[in-house]
């Protein structure tokens, strides 16, 4: 159990490593390029930043452990919102901008769309591309709107101009050969741990899988409250959740079939429904998330684990 748990342990600190580190080299190699600022923001830092999850829930599917990559993808929206959202109002009322109203409603969408794929009992390939093709859409409007907000080199993350070539390839090396590797660690040690306890595989990815897979969004949306910048943590979880349900469980769904649980079915997709329409008030009044909010989001993070360990899933 120990070895496990060092296990995964070691595949998340890989993970949150290497995927900093393609971030970082990508963003400077496709900008020595001549990539427009514009597009490195809408997909590489993007893509880069949702890399861990996407390795994870796409090797979880290869091992035939699909209840554990819909656990991550389901429970980090849970964690994202509950939790990721809840620990940093605690410290300072996160600021709310109508400017995310427009990705606040697709992400309402496409929860619901991934719900009514999940009648199905299954998401396998045809409904991963009805997935994907939300994205793409997602991804149009985004860069259609982004034309008018171009940013500078220096706004994204991990933009260095002076950064020298082989520091680059060096970083995009990491960063490509760390993912799968971190990736391989933390999906083996969940199963070795879910098989030893008797759990599923389900119970470890909305729980442990979920909120490790959630750090560098904590840790981002943490720094954010601090700078007092609450409206770019709010914009951040949002499109984070979009990307988790239209690509990362898109993508996954192209490897494999993942059937539905149906304990997922009744109640995991509605607390992810749940946690999202909780925001609506903050986002449509434009109310800042208060400490005592931010207390109340904290405390149905808590109840949800409770009622997951109570149900044994």
């Amino acid at each position: 159990m120990l070895a496990d748990l060092a296990q995964i342990a070691a595949g998340l600190v890989i993970l949150l490593l290497a995927g900093d580190a393609l971030v970082r080299g990508a963003v400077n190699l496709a900008l020595r390029l001549g990539i427009p600022a514009l597009m490195v923001g809408m997909t590489i830092v993007a893509f880069g930043t949702s890399a861990p999850e996407l390795l994870v829930s796409v090797k979880a599917v290869l091992q035939d452990a699909g209840g554990l990559a819909l656990g991550n993808v389901v429970g980090s929206n849970i964690a994202n919102i509950l939790l990721v959202l809840g620990v940093p109002a605690l410290v300072s009322a996160l600021a709310v901008n109508r400017e995310v109203l427009r990705d606040y409603l697709m992400m309402l969408a496409v929860s619901a769309l991934f719900m009514a794929l999940a009648l199905t009992g299954v998401i396998g390939r045809w409904q991963a591309l009805v997935l994907l093709g939300a994205f793409a859409v997602f991804m149009a409007d985004s860069i259609r709107r982004g034309r008018n907000a171009r940013r500078e080199p220096a706004d994204l993350e991990g933009a260095d101009p002076s950064m020298p070539g082989r520091k680059i390839a060096l970083f995009t090396a990491l960063g490509i050969i760390g993912l799968p590797l971190g990736a391989n660690l933390l999906v083996s040690g969940a199963v070795d741990i879910a098989e030893t306890l008797g759990v599923s595989d389900l119970m470890i990815g909305l729980t442990v899988v979920a909120v490790g897979t959630s750090l560098p969004e904590l840790a981002t949306t943490l720094m954010a409250a601090i700078r007092r910048e609450g409206g770019v943590a709010l914009g951040n979880i949002i499109g984070s959740n979009l990307f988790n349900l239209a690509l990362i469980l898109g993508v996954a769904g192209l490897f494999g079939a993942m059937p539905i649980p149906a304990q997922m079915m009744q109640l995991d997709l509605w607390i992810m429904l749940a946690a999202s329409l909780a925001l609506a008030p903050f986002i449509w009044f434009q109310k800042p998330i208060s400490r005592i909010w931010g207390g109340v989001l904290l405390l149905g993070y808590g109840g949800y684990i409770w009622a997951l360990i109570q149900i044994g899933v």
